[in-house]
């Protein structure tokens, strides 16, 4: 007669069971504090403890039946700890005894193998993987469990909602605030192509507009290029196309800041495209700026 598995272990396997079940479904650990989850952790355990002694009433009268050996041999094997037995059982190896028992012959080639059982950690381990793999199907199949397109929306969102928080939260950029960094550069050139290339060509080599990369220019009302460019996109320049871009409101303090340092960068940090590689003729007066 085999041992039976002491009720407070099943109980921990249900639990076990029951917390993968819900997290695959609800995909969060908030369930841990919902009534509804440790509902079914007390009615399951009510069922372990009802089918643990409805086996203790089927153990006591298959043990009547025993022969006086058999009950001695159960009582010594029911006195060893159910962690030993465990581990004796999945890693134990058999003596030499127990393998001349379950050897087998094949009897036509001489040749002698042993049947043994496949070890308890093993099979455990398989029943387990089938039973979170059938599990895991379920949720990916029902549910948005693991579901890379719907977590990236998600996550997306959550992105998307935490930068809006911050630029809400954050003082508006002026030109008092605004910095060089030529880690706006490439957000400056992205707003540049989108609203100055219509007047100021590709590269900002001019057309209708001047050319931003030579050291010729009309306005000069900062002491520093960086600046001066935040004030001319900021305020505009009254009878001409250029526009008040942040004064109207088309532009933000931090999209001006980024434009800004675009065109410092093709000024100061790119070679010049003079009129002779297809740039726009000087305009205006040699600057002399002021170091950034």
């Amino acid at each position: 007669m085999k041992q039976r598995t002491p009720v407070f272990v099943n109980i921990l396997i249900i639990i076990g069971l029951l917390t993968v079940f819900y997290y695959l479904f609800v995909q969060s650990y908030q369930f841990l504090s919902s009534p509804y989850f440790w509902g079914t952790v007390v009615i399951s355990a009510i069922l372990a403890y009802i089918h643990s002694a409805i086996g203790d009433l089927i153990e006591n009268n298959k043990f009547k039946k025993l022969s006086d050996e058999e009950k001695k041999a159960y009582l010594a094997e029911k006195k060893i700890p159910f962690l030993t037995r465990q581990y004796n059982a999945a890693f134990k190896k058999q003596s030499a005894t127990e393998e001349k028992d379950i050897l087998i012959d094949h009897g036509f080639d001489g040749i002698m193998e042993l049947d043994n059982q496949l070890p308890k950690w093993w099979l455990g381990l398989f029943y387990f993987g089938t039973v979170f793999c059938i599990v895991y199907i379920c949720a990916y199949s029902f549910t948005d469990f693991a579901n890379p397109l719907k977590e990236y929306d998600a996550e997306y969102k959550e992105q998307t909602a935490s930068v809006a928080k911050y630029l809400a939260e954050q003082p508006p950029v002026t030109i008092e605030s605004a910095v060089f960094s030529e880690d706006n550069i490439a957000a400056g050139e992205e707003i540049f192509k989108s609203n100055c290339v219509s007047c100021h060509s590709d590269g900002g080599k001019g057309g209708i507009g001047p050319n931003l990369t030579d050291k010729f220019w009309h306005n000069q009302v900062e002491k520093t290029l960086f600046k001066n460019v935040f004030n001319i996109v900021d305020n505009g320049i009254a009878g001409t196309a250029m526009q008040a871009w942040g004064k109207n409101g088309v532009l933000t303090g931090t999209d001006i800041q980024n434009v800004a340092a675009y065109v410092y960068h093709i000024n100061q940090e790119v070679a010049p495209i003079t009129t002779d590689k297809g740039g726009a003729p000087a305009y205006g007066d040699e600057a002399h700026w002021e170091k950034q």
